[in-house]
């Protein structure tokens, strides 16, 4: 790319400034990650709006304002099918996925093949998560690099190396907390000013109807032809975004399964999976895919030339510096910094959760400290960081970020998501079905990405679009392959017996329930009760609460029951929190804990709480 240099010194200090301020933030929240509990899962105690926020900015990844850019100033108003024609999985997710991985208390996706079916599954399926989240980290850290390559003029790999270890240094410091706050201030940031940047263009314009006159006729369409052009058609993308990115996101993306079992009940997890995807997410395909749309009708309306100097990838940045000031031009570079780091600090933590979870736990050091495992956790951080930097040169290779991130998408995923789903709805589905899913559908699609098998496997699926079609039609055969290997090896062998399945299977989700409490769910509906904290210190069980008669009456709760205690300044989201069990019923007074209890959940003696029953 040529040093062409885009935007004003002015410009290059606000994105500079923000970038640090953010990283100062994040390093505010270490003091709440004191177990591998809280550097993993935040001490599952947020609120569903937080981390609906939080979790767009890593919806909105560091690769989204350059490819969906990019593609939205190729291909129009198309570019926008990615987001918006994946609402199948919304049921999936909120009623069976959810349920099943909370109440079963799993830390990370390969934890649940164990239990399902078993150490050997449980390793493919490690294998096959370190790969696709450890390959996103570097094309994460690509677009990070190219971004600073374009704006300050650093190579690419240096301006990788910069951002990759500043980011970890917040995640060090405070893990998914750090995470989840930093990202909360990201996806603000980058909502409000992609929206903005596109209500900029349409209002420079004189309208919406003259902005849509600009736009060439086939840039019009919320689809693509079926089968045309051979890098953007509608069944490549709808195989390899709509089914094979979207199901990996929401089932087997470590950093986004994360954020969901960060959350204080299923309930929130809920209510922020329908926001997210109902509101957030047709707002984010806006914010990533504006960009390009207003630099195509800039483009033609004869005031933005792309010439040699920049090309397609460059289009919400060109748009972006010809609509605004100097200085507003610098928020703008800082919400592309906060999509770039929002999505990198995420996987970090996320791979470093699978490493201490599925193979330096199990099969190096059993039974260590929890003390010890975080500072595994730290270490391994850093050491992601470091294999992330290493996968740009390889990257940087692709002609474009999209089609770096389409290989990654399209060939790893698959083969572990149709494991997931067969796992979750078909109970005969057993542990060696499992493996030969992921070894099978792995191999035949390792094999697809070598000529000449990529014409023999892919090329009767290709619909006549030929070669140039194949890293995008690669998603549908790995998706068959996989499936091709895994349900004649489920039919051939004996299925494991129903008692095992229990809580891990679609229509056992009461099992898990019970599993999660320890003894019968108390679903009957109550009230939060309003009260204050106070330290018990005849308490040595940090889950141990104390209540009053009329506590249990309002929540319609019982002495056993698990309860939620939070801070009742409602816009902190449950930073200050802690999950409890209900030991003892006073005939009144305020609520009691422990002080391992109070320390955790951040709470000084008498402040005013609100708890709710949780089970």
């Amino acid at each position: 790319m040529s040093q062409q240099l885009i935007g004003t010194p002015l410009d290059a200090l606000v994105m500079l400034v923000y970038f640090f301020a953010v990283v100062g933030f994040g390093l505010l929240f270490g003091k709440y990650a004191t177990t591998t509990k809280d550097f993993y899962l935040g001490g599952q105690r947020f609120a569903w709006w937080l981390i609906a926020f939080s979790g767009i900015a890593t919806t909105v990844g560091s690769y989204s304002f350059v490819k969906y850019s990019e593609a939205g100033y190729k291909y129009g108003i198309g570019s926008s099918q990615s987001y918006l024609n994946d609402w199948f999985w919304v049921p999936i997710l909120l009623f069976v996925w959810l349920p099943i991985i909370y109440f079963n208390r799993l830390v990370s996706v390969p934890e649940y093949f164990n239990r399902r079916f078993g150490p050997v599954a449980r390793q493919a399926a490690v294998v096959f998560t370190m790969l696709y989240l450890i390959s996103y980290v570097g094309v994460n850290l690509l677009t990070l690099g190219t971004a600073l390559h374009t704006l300050l003029g650093w190579s690419t790999f240096s301006g990788a190396c910069l951002a990759g270890l500043t980011v970890t240094f917040y995640v060090l410091a405070g893990g998914q907390t750090s995470v989840i706050m930093t990202d909360l201030v990201q996806g603000l940031t980058l909502m409000l000013v992609g929206l903005g940047l596109f209500v900029a263009g349409v209002i420079h314009f004189g309208g919406f109807t003259e902005f849509w006159g600009l736009l060439p006729q086939d840039h019009r369409q919320i689809f693509s032809e079926f089968a045309n052009p051979p890098k953007f058609s509608f069944i490549g993308i709808y195989a390899q975004d709509g089914i094979a990115n979207t199901a990996a996101f929401v089932l087997m993306n470590q950093g986004m399964i994360m954020r969901f079992l960060a959350l204080r009940s299923v309930q929130d997890a809920r209510k922020m999976a329908l926001f997210w995807i109902l509101i957030l997410y047709p707002l984010a395909a806006i914010t990533v895919s504006g960009g390009g749309w207003i630099a195509k009708a800039l483009e033609n309306n004869g005031e933005l030339t792309f010439g040699e100097a920049h090309g397609a990838a460059d289009a919400f940045i060109l748009a972006s510096d010809f609509l605004c000031q100097p200085g507003i031009f610098g928020l703008v570079l800082a919400a592309l910094m906060a999509a770039l780091m929002s999505s990198a600090d995420t996987l970090i933590n996320a791979v470093s959760a699978i490493f201490v979870n599925d193979i330096y736990q199990p099969l190096i050091r059993k039974n260590a400290p929890d003390k010890h495992y975080l500072r595994v956790a730290r270490i391994s951080s850093l050491m992601v960081a470091v294999v992330g930097l290493a996968l740009v040169p390889l990257y940087d290779q692709f002609s474009t970020i999209y089609e770096a991130h389409a290989f990654i998408t399209a060939a790893i995923p698959p083969p572990v998501v149709v494991a997931i789903l067969l796992g979750l709805f078909w109970r005969r589905y057993n542990g060696p079905a499992a493996v030969a899913t992921i070894a099978g559908g792995g191999l035949l699609t390792g094999l697809s990405m070598i000529a000449p098998f990529s014409g023999w496997f892919i090329g009767p699926l290709s619909f006549g679009m030929g070669p140039d079609s194949y890293t995008y039609m690669r998603a549908l055969f790995s998706i068959l392959a996989s499936l091709a290997c895994g349900i004649p090896v489920a039919l051939l062998t004996k299925p494991q017996p129903l008692e095992q399945l229990n809580g891990l299977v679609n229509g056992t989700q009461l099992n898990a329930m019970w599993s999660f409490k320890g003894s019968a769910p108390n679903r009957k509906p109550g009230k939060a009760y309003y009260s204050t904290a106070i330290t018990a210190e005849e308490l040595q069980d940090d889950e141990a609460i104390v209540v009053n008669e009329a506590m249990c009456a309002a929540m319609n709760a019982e002495q056993g029951d698990l309860v939620y205690v939070c801070d009742r300044r409602w816009w902190l989201g449950g930073l200050r929190s802690v999950h409890g069990r209900i030991v003892s019923v006073r005939p009144d007074g305020p609520i009691r804990l422990s002080p391992g209890a109070m320390a955790r959940a951040h709470f000084s003696e008498g402040d005013a709480v609100y708890v709710e029953k949780h089970l």
